[in-house]
């Protein structure tokens, strides 16, 4: 397919499609699930799209007969579309369980599809998560491979999503306009009864501001003039539609009260500067979301190693009531380990503590690395900690290359 880029993804999905019946690929609008599909099955499988009108009335109103008049091999856009196409999927599967790969789903509202698929599809799919494009993703596009500060400026400014990427002469505030106007008008109409989108809208510019900060649902509420019942309600709504990642707090007891609010990041870095209002180099490197879009820029490709193996994104963070903080804390291999990031090319000893002080305090057969995310050209230790460039990221294929490398 003419402007594909090659996805992590691709072996897990084929061999979720050998083992299973059904497949399901959730992730936000526009991050790529579509064109993985097509460009791993298309010759095999039929298209059809839940988006196309005709096709979701049919879906809707006589789901029986869309699957006759539809048969497997078939590629499903947009199940969400038609969660009543479910009950009469599994009817169809069950009729020859052991045909593996036969149906393969999209869907970009993630809480409402995998209830809907949970109560319909149980032990009869895999689910897989596609999110847009990790830098190990990016053969070129609109900037080169992530190696110093002002790349890695230009990588944050021009986002993730494939479609930037694939026609270099869009203009980005354009572009993310239309994607932010087509998300409120789709994606939350859908998944809530949102009276006022301006509110919302409000909201999201609210978390983007605070990307990386604990998230404090009475604030926003005040600041917006709303319930904090609604908060919550929109909250869940930017998450099960995958425009934030929550941060939960660790709670493994280590003597210490932690504080237990979870930390809420913007996904996308093109969409976070958008919010903010950065649009040079420059804010990217030194403006006052400068660490905050570095932040949250790392802790979106980590969850992309876990999502692209075919994980569930476990990703938390750590702040204690003194103060301490670690940024990130994952569980890989019954080994803890932890992330600090830092925009900074010389990175101190005093940048590690408080992930060694977590570390140190973890039994020693759970406690795993500290890792020191920077700008510095070149890896090594610092103290007990591993430095780790962001450059590298370009070469990461799981997890364990951001432990090991």
């Amino acid at each position: 397919m003419k402007g594909y880029f090659p996805r992590r993804l691709e072996p897990v999905l084929k061999r979720a499609a050998a083992q299973f019946p059904a497949v399901v690929v959730t992730g936000p609008r526009q991050s790529g699930k579509t064109t993985l599909l097509r460009q791993v099955f298309g010759s095999g499988h039929r298209y059809i799209s839940l988006d196309d009108p005709d096709h979701r009335r049919q879906a809707l109103s006589d789901p029986r007969g869309f699957l006759e008049d539809n048969p497997p091999p078939l590629i499903l856009d947009e199940i969400q579309q038609a969660p009543e196409l479910l009950p009469f999927l599994k009817m169809a599967i069950d009729e020859d369980r052991d045909a593996r790969g036969r149906f393969l789903l999209t869907g970009s509202q993630s809480f409402p599809l995998m209830r809907d698929v949970g109560e319909s599809l149980a032990g009869r799919i895999a689910v897989l998560r596609l999110l847009p494009l990790a830098v190990a993703e990016n053969p070129g596009g609109r900037v080169p491979p992530v190696r110093d500060r002002e790349t890695y400026a230009r990588w944050a400014l021009s986002g993730s999503y494939p479609e930037l990427h694939r026609h270099p002469d869009l203009d980005r505030a354009t572009w993310y306009a239309a994607y932010q106007q087509t998300y409120l008008e789709r994606d939350v109409r859908t998944l809530a009864n949102v009276g006022n989108l301006r509110d919302f809208d409000r909201l999201l510019a609210l978390l983007a501001s605070r990307s990386g900060a604990l998230l404090n649902h009475s604030d926003f509420a005040r600041e917006l003039g709303v319930a904090v019942n609604t908060v919550r309600a929109w909250i869940s709504v930017l998450e099960a539609s995958q425009q934030v990642f929550l941060c939960p707090a660790w709670f493994e007891s280590l003597g210490k009260r932690v504080i237990k609010s979870p930390r809420a990041h913007i996904l996308d870095p093109g969409l976070l500067c958008r919010l903010t209002g950065v649009t040079t180099e420059e804010q990217v490197l030194h403006g006052p979301m400068a660490g905050a879009i570095f932040e949250s820029l790392v802790g979106a490709e980590i969850l992309r190693l876990m999502t692209d193996a075919g994980g569930p994104p476990l990703l938390y963070h750590r702040r204690t009531v003194g103060g301490e903080e670690v940024d990130f804390v994952f569980e890989l291999d019954g080994l803890v380990h932890a992330v600090e990031c830092k925009l900074t090319s010389t990175p101190l000893p005093r940048h590690a503590q408080a992930m060694e002080a977590f570390l140190a305090a973890m039994p020693a057969h759970r406690r795993g690395k500290a890792l020191l995310v920077c700008t510095r050209a070149r890896g090594g230790q610092l103290g007990g900690a591993r430095v780790v460039p962001i450059g590298r990221f370009r070469n990461f294929r799981g997890l364990h290359d951001l432990i090991d490398d």
